[in-house]
């Protein structure tokens, strides 16, 4: 895992965006077509922004796959992570297909729907934040990190839900619903690369601990440790617990160009 930290929260989503685009842009010139994962949240908005008007990515030969979802949730709720990226992303430009989460029917044969599908394809660019418990996607600790199953039925924990709260999806605990659908850290893990965009001081703990912990269930995000193309982008307000900031370019890679996005 490498991580770098910049000085604003709209420079890291620039930043995960460019070096994201990259890797779409690369998979499309070796294969003719791309697969995507995407996260949900307001970490993600800047980097969602940045992306969807990235320069030389033919959308039409680009597949995105969903994530995570609550449990219950129309799709014109104002919290539904389907809303948001359908208003964010999946609206704004000509995808081949988006695989999107339904967690308004029987959740067991969601998961098996999708898991069939994603099983399929192999993942060029996973595009991820980190929760306020260290979670990746819903997966909250202890995180379950033997499954094989890509996607999971789970049961958010309070801290999660009450992020939730926090961060203007819901007006209260109550509201935030108790089950969901997620992507499992197995199948995360699988994609050739993983983005992780993640500023914000509320989640300085996560990352410190994410960052410079040992891997655990307990922290489930500081499995990227172990993912060697596991790009890390945080501002100075999430990076102001580490013991050693560093604070460079990303590495180069493949498809990189400083001068697009």
């Amino acid at each position: 895992m490498h991580y770098t930290v910049w000085d604003t929260a709209a420079e890291t989503g620039r930043r995960a965006a460019l070096q994201g685009s990259g890797h779409i842009r690369l998979a499309l010139e070796e294969r003719g077509e791309a697969s995507i994962i995407l996260a949900t949240g307001v970490s993600q908005i800047g980097m969602l922004q940045c992306l969807r008007e990235a320069r030389g990515i033919d959308w039409q030969k680009v597949t995105g796959f969903h994530l995570d979802e609550y449990a219950g949730l129309s799709m014109d709720h104002p919290a539904s992570f389907r809303k948001f990226l359908k208003d964010r992303f999946a609206d704004r430009v000509p995808l081949k297909q988006f695989h999107f989460i339904d967690g308004e029917g029987d959740l067991e044969a969601e998961c098996d729907r999708l898991s069939k599908i994603i099983r399929e394809w192999e993942i060029d660019v996973a595009f991820v934040g980190i929760g306020e418990n260290g979670h990746l996607a819903f997966n909250d600790p202890p995180a379950d990190f033997d499954t094989t199953k890509p996607y999971l039925v789970v049961d958010p924990d309070e801290k999660c839900r009450r992020q939730q709260v926090g961060e203007g999806w819901f007006s209260s605990l109550s509201e935030v619903p108790l089950r969901a659908v997620s992507m499992s850290v197995d199948r995360i893990m699988q994609a050739r690369n993983i983005i992780c965009t993640c500023p914000d001081r509320r989640k300085a703990e996560a990352v410190r601990d994410c960052v410079e912990g040992p891997v655990t269930p307990n922290v489930p995000a500081s499995v990227l440790q172990r993912h060697p193309r596991a790009s890390l982008f945080l501002d100075r307000e999430s990076a102001s617990l580490l013991s050693t900031e560093i604070r460079e370019p990303a590495a180069d890679y493949p498809g990189h160009n400083n001068e697009r996005a």
